[in-house]
This record gives C-alpha cells, structure tokens and sequence, in this order.
C-alpha cells in the first residue's frame, strides 16, 4: 500500500489521489494502528502520516485527522519540556521524535489554508487556537514554565517550542488568509479560547494581536459587540463590577484582556477604533449601532487603561453637534435603563483619573446656564436637553463623590489609609486652577466648584485642606471672592480638625520659599488683614477670645515681621496692616520681640519719609500694640524709635543734621532711603572722554568733592517747616502713646527707658553713668565730651521734645544728668566767652537755655524760683546769663538730681518733690536779685516772681 510504509522523510502528501483500495487500507490502518500487510503496530509517527493522508484525502476524516494530531503536538510539548527541565537549555528540534512529522502537519495545512482560504481557515484556526489553549493551560504548572503574569517569558517558552511555534504560524497563517475578507470567525475562535484557558493564553493574544494589529483591534471589539447583542436585553444593559452580571456575555472579559495586551505597543489603533465605533453608532437606527454606547460602558467598567486612554479624545470631539446626537440617542431609552446609564457613567468619572480636570471643566461648560458665558464644548447650537442632562450628571457626580469621601472610615495607626477617590486624586495637582475657576463667581457653577473644593479638601486632608484655603486666600481680589475662605473654611470645621493653622504655615512657607509674585504676595497679605477684622475672622473662636485666624497668624508673628523690611512698597504695607490687625501673643521671647520691634520701626519711619499718613496709620498702631505687650516690649519700642530718630537721615525728617555715613547705625541704614553708590570717576566721564593725564586746572571732577558723595541737588533735602513740624508732632505723640501704655499718663519705667536710649544715642561712653552733680574743677576734664553733647543738640531739634516728654515723669529726667550735665556746661563756657551786648547775637544758645532750664523746673530738678529764671534770659547781657547759669550749676552741685529725692503720692499718681528739704535756696538766689535790681527798668515787672 503506497504511503504506509514510506520513509521518514516522504513527503506529507501524495501527489495523486489515492484509489479507493488505498483509500480503504488508510482508514483501516488509522482505526486499528497496525499495518495492513504486515500486522504490526503502526510506530506513532507512521499513525501521524496515515492521520495527514486521510486529512488530505477524505473529507469526513478531517475531524478525526485533526483529532488525532492533537495528541502528536502535546507529545512533542511534553518532550520539549522534559528536555529543558534535563538541562538542555535550548533542545535540538531533530532530537524529538516525531519532529518531522510534526513540521510535515505544519507544511500540509499551511497547503490547505493556501489552496482553499474560506473552506480550511476557519476550521483550522479554531482547531489551532483551541489546541494551544488547552496545551498552555495544561502545561502551566510544569517546572521552568514562567507564570502567566510574565508574559514576555512565556512567550520566550512558547515560541522557542516547535510544536506551539507551528500552531501559532498555523493561526497566523489562517487569520492572513482571510483578513481581506471576513476574518471574523477566526478572530471569534480566538476569543472563544481566550475566555477559556485565560490568562494562559495570553502569550498567544498578544503575539497575534502585534502582527495583526488593525485586523486584531477592530475585529475583536465587532465580535464583542455581537456578543453583548447577543447576550443582554435590548443591548443596553450595562453591569456595575462586583454585582451579580449575566454570566453568558464571556467573550467581553476576553475582548478587555486582548485589547489590554495591546494597549502598551497600539494604544492610539486602540483608541482610534474606540472612537470611530462610539461615532459611527451615533444617528445609526441598526440594532448593534444602539448597543454601541452601553458596550463600550462595559468595557471602560471592566478595563480603566481602555477608559484613561480614550477619555481625554473623547472630551475634545464632544462639540455641540456630537452632544445633540447623543441626547437623540438616548432619548428613547426607558427612564430606568437611561437612569443606569448615567449611574454607570458617574462611577467611570469617580473612578477615572485621566484627564479628570478636562472633563470637569467640560461638563461645568456644558451644564452651565444659557446666560453664562460658556467656555468650549457649549456652543450657542446645544440642544436645551443636554444642558439639563449634563447639570443632571454633574450633581449627582458630586453626590457620588460625596458618598466616597464621607464613607471612608478614618483609619487606626495599625490600619491602611483610606482607599482613595481616582477623580479627586486626580484634582490634586490641579488645586490652583480650581481655586481660580471658582473665584470668577460664575453663578452655578461656582456653587459646584465650591462644593467640590471641599469634597477634595476633606479626601485629602489635612494637606489638602490647607492648600485650597491657602489658594483661596490669596488669589481672591474682591471682598465677594475673599467670602468664599471663610464659608469653605466652616465646612471643613464641622468634618475635619481645625485646616486654618496648616493654611497659614502653609503660606507662611511659601512666603519664605520666595514662590509668590510680588502682587500675590501682596493680595494675599491684604486678604488675611481684611478678615481678621470681621468680628469673628474665617469663623469661630479661637483661643482667648480671639479669632482662630488670628491665633494661627500669632504664631508666625515673627516671619511675618520680616516682611516689613520687603523691598516692595505694596508688600510691606499690606504687612504692616496685616500685624496691626493681627492678635500679639502675651509671652513673645525676646528673641522674637527685638526683630519685630526694628522691623516695625523701620516701616514707621519709612512712611515717614513717603509723606503719607495713610501709610503712617498701620504703623502706628503696630508699634503702639507692640509696646503694650509687656513692659520689656515697651522699652524696646521706645529705644529703637529713639536711636531710629536720631541716627543717620532719618534726622532730616525732623530738621535734623544727617551724620556721617561711618557713623551709621543699622537701624538707621535700614530705616532711611538708601542712595546708590556714586562714582567720581564715572560721573566725571560724562563730561569729559576722560580725566586729563597732563594734569593741570582741566583735572576737575565735576559731581562734587572726593570723600563726600555728590553734590546736593539744589532743593534736595529741604523740607518746610509745616512737614517737620508735622513729623515731629507724629513722632512725639507715638513715643507718647508708646509710653503710656493703658493708663493715661506716662509711666515712670517708660519715660527712663527713653532717657536711657537718648543718653546711649547722644553719649554712649557716658551711660550708666553717675546721677551725682560734679564740682567745676571735675567739669574740665570732660570739656570734649560736653562740646560734644551740645552739638548734637544743636544737629538734632527733636532733643528738647524729647527731654520734656521725659521731664513729664519726673524722676526719669533725673537719668539724663549725664546730658543736662554736658549742655549745661557748654552753656556756661559759651556765655562766659561770648562779648556780645545782648543775647539775640546768639540765638540758638539763648534758646538752648531758655529750654534747659525750663526741663530743670518742669522736672523738679529746680525750685520754681530758680525754673522761671529763664523768663530772664533774653533781656540780660551774656555775662549776667552767664552768672545766673552758674547760680544753677552752684544748685545742682549742692543738691543732685537723684530719683531717691522723690515721692510718690497715691492721690495723685505722681511723684513729688520736696524742696524745703534741701536746705535754704536763697543763698542761690543772690545772683538772680543783683541781676533783678541792675535791670529794675525793664525787668520790674516780673521780679515779684523770684522773690519766695
């Protein structure tokens, strides 16, 4: 019998019919397994040939041939893996028995599929999907064979085995043959194995699927389609994961598996097919056409990579015509099955995260009212419906998310953080944007956006919850978008621990980060001003009465401070406003108190020189707070507003003489315009290509003299007297308040802190010095430093002020002896020198002792009899001032301004100051009734005064 008895390597096929006698003896041999001439059992691959000749030959044995084969390829994989797990890493094709055979198989249907397409391919193709299928679920749990979650692996095995390479040219060879003209049936044995033996047959998915991708793609998403048809009533049921679905829809989990295997290498062919299928079936009146949607539901549901790609794409094409077609489409749908739908697709929104502020904003465009202007996506031609559906799906998205936040349990240390929302994870990122959506104040939407604002706050708190409120604070510009803090901020108040000390370190840190904008910087310090003088600032109490805002900003009282030195005007005015209004904390260390207290004085004195006295008021009441916070904060304001008023150009405000640059101090370099450096040489270019070399009277620099800066432009500096007098008057009557702190006269220990701070500003070597009166042998040795004192009386007007508002407690004067001590000293000596007639040839001098011994008498340093000798002065002759400034020294001398002179009345509330105690004052008086009677002609009317 031809063929029965053929070599190893005869061919698979005969290359003539076979007669019927022949014919017979193959069925035989193939039923039985023996030869018919000889009687012996047929060897495994001469059965597989006789199985090959039937197949080629007999038509109503292609089953059984087929069948048959089976056995041949799972021999031939069982022996692959056999010698792998021996050792042989890469076995031998020839070494297997029953290799050749298995490449004739190969060669013989690979001949038939060629020769007849539409009648073998879909046969053998589902004969070979099915087949590998069955062999890589059974061969799954072998040694060596990778899991199936390593899917490159297992197709390394796979494909490195010659009986599953084989099946799998096999299928492709079917699927080849007939992508041109209805590929579906072996696309459908395809899936059909999928569901069967997945996720072992994944390897075979994805290898197909990456050689025919096109016809892979659109092929299995139209055979899923059918079956959803198929399968579900009326085509437009969609099932939720994790409820009791229709277990005979299969092929869709194999649909989602395949086209999630070619998501990572065809992702745009994926979501273009995805696309035009959701398109073409809008408009379509055909049966599948209608279950497109819910299909395509279905599979966003069971796979979220389909969803997260398609989404974004599938926003854009949204226009209004696309919209008034979907609103048609689903317009006939029965109320409870419309009602699915939209329940189906708030899930896909909660639990979608891509592209999640796009579709937001999209659906807050689409539901907003027709008098809004709408932004892209709700075009003037939208269907009225839609606009009613999207504002449906919209509230009830927020409900859905409501649901999802608030249903989470708070978590124990021991357990996992709450799962999170996908939709508002996604949001995160985009907090700023929201914030910005939300203060346009867009009627409807705004209560939505505010809504969801706070649904995010609280999913993810507490970080999140500090950064809206941080975002609405400072990017609202109205006093209506600023309310928007405040009303989220007692939302979160009732869910959530207190957000509003977190927002404040949080924009306390970005402040210090240096990552806002000078005018949001700005705005947002403006902002916290203006809410914490509402009577109950971003709602509710909190400790002590004060607002909670203001508990939280108490505690950066010291970063906030450094604001006041910002380099922006705008800046450090709104700072300023914002700590005059903010609550100070009663124990503030003085490590935080000294800094806050320059600063604060450095923008007292910076508007002063601005000239405004709106941007003087903040100031004020800063520094006036900060001084009633403890008596050790009173003398610290009051020493830097001295040392500030008298130290470098900040004298000019009060018609001062500036001093030299190297006598600068740093609070008066911070507190003064700085003025940029200057260059002689640079200057003297512009007038010239360059300075003369030969030397000689054209060497001339023209800006000034070297070593004193540029020359003063001509009006530069000079303020009228209205402006000093002003200045001055503000300057008093803030050390003033300074000084009275809550009661309504100055008190002792403030008046000595400014005596203090004026002896260390005028004559620092001399602080701390004795209050004892010397003798005038012991005042010659300190002439220098008297000079010294009494020109910067003359360079500083604001002294005698200054001094009298210390005279005004009266044993505080007593501590600048050191200074009444020095200019009266100068006084004497000028006196005694000076040969003019009359004391108007020295105006200033006359001044200085009329107002000197003016403080002496106002405070009882001496007797009124002696105090109003100043009355005197500008009637009398230099030499007789002379003598009655001796007759005061001669006083002090005998009896010294001591603090222990003193007492203190309750009554009255003052200190008080016996004179009868201090002996006989009429042997001082001598001189004052010698110069009385010289002068009874023009001084008869006033010598009543001096006569005790």
């Amino acid at each position: 019998m031809s063929g029965l008895c053929d070599p190893p390597g005869a061919a698979a096929a005969p290359r003539a019919p076979l007669s019927a006698q022949e014919l017979s003896q193959e069925v035989k041999a193939f039923l039985t397994g023996l030869d018919p001439v000889q009687g012996t059992p047929l060897s495994p691959p001469a059965h597989a040939r006789c199985a090959l000749r039937l197949l080629l030959s007999l038509p109503p044995a292609r089953g059984a041939a087929l069948q048959h084969l089976r056995g041949l390829f799972d021999d031939q994989v069982c022996s692959h893996l056999l010698q792998r797990e021996s050792g042989a890493s890469s076995p031998s094709p020839k070494s297997c028995p029953g290799a050749e055979v298995l490449q004739e198989a190969r060669r013989a249907l690979a001949e038939l599929v060629a020769t007849n397409p539409r009648a073998w391919a879909p046969g053998v193709a589902a004969w070979a999907s099915e087949l590998m299928g069955q062999l890589s679920s059974k061969y799954s749990s072998r040694p060596g064979v990778p899991p199936p979650a390593s899917l490159n692996e297992l197709l390394q095995l796979w494909m490195s085995c010659p009986a599953t390479r084989a099946l799998l040219d096999i299928y492709s060879q079917c699927l080849g043959a007939m992508a041109g003209s209805c590929p579906d049936a072996c696309v459908d044995a395809l899936l059909d194995t999928s569901v069967q033996h997945s996720p072992h047959f994944d390897w075979v998915v994805a290898h197909v699927g990456s050689s025919f991708p096109g016809t892979i793609i659109s092929r299995v998403l139209s055979c899923g389609l059918k079956d959803f048809c198929a399968h579900s009533s009326g085509g437009s049921e969609v099932t939720l994961p994790g409820t009791a679905g229709d277990k005979r829809v299969p092929k869709i989990a194999s649909v989602v598996g395949i086209l999630g295997h070619l998501a990572s290498r065809h992702a745009n062919s994926i979501k273009q097919e995805l696309l035009r299928m959701f398109h073409e079936s809008l408009g379509s009146p055909r049966e599948h056409h209608k279950a497109t949607v819910p299909f395509l539901l279905q599979l966003a549901l069971m796979s979220p990579a389909l969803l997260a790609a398609v989404s974004p794409e599938l926003v854009d094409s949204l226009q209004p015509p696309v919209l008034n077609q979907l609103h048609q489409h689903f317009s006939g749908l029965p109320r409870e099955e419309l009602e699915g739908v939209v329940g189906v697709v708030v899930h896909l929104l909660c639990h979608t995260s891509a592209g999640a502020l796009r579709t937001l904003r999209f659906l807050l465009a689409t539901a907003a009212p027709a008098t809004v202007i709408a932004g892209p996506g709700a075009g003037p031609g939208l269907h009225e419906g839609v606009r009613e559906g999207c504002e449906r799906l919209l509230q009830l998205l927020l409900l859905h998310l409501q649901k999802l936040v608030h249903g989470r349990s708070s978590p124990s240390l021991a357990e996992s953080p709450p799962r999170p929302v996908p939709f508002l994870e996604a949001l995160r990122p985009h907090v700023r944007e929201l914030c910005l959506d939300t203060l346009r104040m867009e009627r409807k939407r705004c209560l939505w956006q505010h809504q969801l604002l706070s649904l995010l706050s609280v999913h993810s708190a507490p970080h999140g919850a500090a950064e809206v409120l941080f975002f609405l604070l400072a990017l609202a510009r109205t006093p209506e978008e600023l309310s928007l803090a405040p009303q989220l901020h007692a939302g979160l108040r009732a869910v959530l621990p207190d957000p509003l000390p977190a927002a404040v370190t949080a924009a306390v840190a970005q402040i210090h980060a240096g990552r806002l904008p000078q005018a949001q910087l700005a705005q947002l310090l403006h902002n916290l001003a203006l809410l914490l003088q509402q009577p109950q600032p971003c709602g509710g109490d909190g400790d002590g009465g004060e607002g909670a805002l203001g508990a939280a900003l108490a505690k950066h009282l010291p970063e906030l401070a450094q604001l006041l030195l910002h380099p922006g005007e705008e800046v450090a005015e709104a700072a300023c406003r914002l700590l005059a209004a903010c609550p100070l904390p009663r124990a503030l260390p003085p490590a935080h108190l000294l800094p806050c207290v320059r600063a604060a004085v450095h923008r007292f004195f910076s508007g002063l020189w601005a000239g405004e006295a709106a941007a003087l008021a903040p100031g004020v009441k800063l520094l006036v707070r900060l001084s009633s916070v403890s008596p050790a904060a009173a003398k610290a304001v009051l020493a830097q507003l001295v040392e500030g008023a008298l130290g470098g150009h900040n004298a000019e405000l009060f018609g001062g003489t500036a001093e030299p640059s190297g006598g600068q101090d740093t609070l008066s370099t911070l507190t003064t315009p700085t003025t940029p450096s200057v260059s002689l040489l640079d200057t003297n270019r512009r007038f010239t290509a360059g300075p003369n070399a030969a030397g000689g009277v054209w060497s001339v620099f023209h800006a000034g003299v070297i070593g004193g800066g540029p020359k003063p432009a001509p009006g530069r500096g000079q303020r009228g007297p209205e402006e000093l007098s002003r200045n001055t008057q503000t300057f008093l009557s803030l050390v003033l308040r300074c000084c009275r702190g809550s009661g309504p006269a100055v008190g002792a220990e403030a008046a000595k802190a400014v005596a203090a701070a004026l002896v260390e500003s005028i004559c620092p070597e001399a602080a701390g010095a004795e209050l004892s009166w010397p003798p005038e042998e012991l005042a010659k040795a300190t002439v220098e430093r008297d000079l010294r004192i009494l020109r910067r009386f003359r360079q500083h007007p604001l002294l005698f002020p200054l001094l009298r508002l210390v005279a005004g407690a009266r044993p505080a004067l007593c501590y600048c002896s050191v200074l009444l001590r020095g200019l009266l000293a100068s006084l004497v000596a000028h006196w005694d020198a000076c040969r003019a007639s009359s004391t108007v040839a020295s105006p200033w001098h006359l001044r200085a002792s009329c107002a000197l011994v003016a403080l002496l008498a106002e405070g009882s340093l001496l007797p009124p009899v002696l105090g109003n000798m100043h009355e005197l002065f500008p009637e009398l002759a230099p030499f007789e001032v002379h003598l009655l400034l001796l007759s005061v020294w001669g006083y002090l001398r005998e009896n010294s301004p001591l603090p222990q002179k003193f007492t203190f009345q309750p009554e009255l509330g003052t200190f008080r100051r016996d004179f009868g105690r201090d002996g006989d004052v009429g042997k001082h008086l001598a001189v004052l009734h010698s110069v009385l009677h010289r002068n009874i002609h023009s001084l008869g009317l006033l010598a009543g005064r001096f006569y005790p």
